[in-house]
């Protein structure tokens, strides 16, 4: 169970989800011992990696103590998924376990998937793209937006925002990303750059040459730069540019506004998926049936 802390840190939409659990009596509950072949990972666990050092640690307690708390399942067509414990799971499988001490608990699709996120969500040790996942796990699988899941879980919509906007990067930056290579604040600043082969050059040598944010910034600006210049671009007036500033700032995503010569134009409003196209829609006053 979370502690009172992480939960204030989740806003009022962990209290309402863990409200599941409470309502149980934990003192009338029978723990049983499964067969861990039974048992499959909870499907909606947002967190891609584990420690395998942390992990052998503790088969070797589990091999020495067996396993003090036991896990927790519901019950699917085929045997049982975890809705929390799956370090000890994992744990117990490298210490050639054959059953897990568990308490069985019924629980709704929807409402395993957002305890599985909410969960892991409180966790520190998640990385920036398994946070972005956990987000647009909520998002799809919910039908929530952007704003429904920042009420949730207290966090601003920015927030939220920018971590979905981590989603967007090429696969080979994600790789570096995932595995702690690269920074949220290095990965933000690249955001910046629409090329992904720019983006993936640019993310290779901020590892190789351990780059500052500050100086993957300058670097990106001056590919932006040298980008604009091979297109070679129309300067913008200052009323053009002080209105994509402002559209920015109301949008919260890129937006370009291009002017002819004869006095015509374009505006160009970049989205990400769906959920960002409704999230700009909702702001314009736009509703479709």
């Amino acid at each position: 169970m979370a502690s009172s802390k992480n939960k204030k840190g989740l806003g009022r939409g962990i209290d309402a989800i863990f409200s599941e659990f409470e309502a149980i009596d934990e003192n009338s509950e029978t723990v049983v011992d499964l067969s861990i072949d039974d048992i499959r990972p909870n499907p909606y666990q947002p967190r891609k990696t584990f420690d395998e050092h942390a992990l052998n640690e503790l088969a070797r307690s589990i091999e020495q103590n067996g396993v003090f708390q036991p896990i927790i399942v519901r019950e699917s067509v085929n045997g049982f998924e975890i809705i929390a414990g799956e370090r000890r799971f994992r744990a117990s499988k490298i210490a050639k376990k054959t059953t897990i001490p568990a308490i069985i608990r019924p629980l709704s699709e929807s409402g395993m998937m957002e305890i599985a996120v909410l969960e892991n969500l409180q966790r520190e040790d998640l990385t920036p793209l398994e946070e972005a996942d956990a987000y647009q796990t909520l998002i799809t699988k919910l039908n929530l937006t952007q704003e429904q899941v920042s009420q949730r879980l207290g966090k601003s919509r920015p927030y939220i925002a920018n971590y979905l906007r981590l989603l967007n990067l090429p696969e080979e930056t994600k790789k570096l990303v995932q595995s702690s290579k690269l920074s949220m604040g290095q990965a933000r600043t690249l955001l910046s750059l629409k090329d992904k082969d720019q983006i993936d050059k640019l993310a290779k040598r901020a590892v190789e040459e351990d780059l500052t944010v500050r100086q993957l910034e300058q670097l990106a600006t001056e590919s932006k730069h040298d980008s604009k210049k091979k297109r070679k671009a129309v300067q913008k007036s200052p009323y053009i540019k002080a209105t994509e500033d402002k559209l920015v700032e109301r949008f919260d995503t890129p937006v370009s506004v291009k002017e002819t010569r004869s006095g015509h134009g374009k505006l160009e409003i970049d989205f990400s998926n769906t959920d960002d196209l409704n999230r700009i829609l909702d702001i314009l006053g736009i509703h479709l049936d």
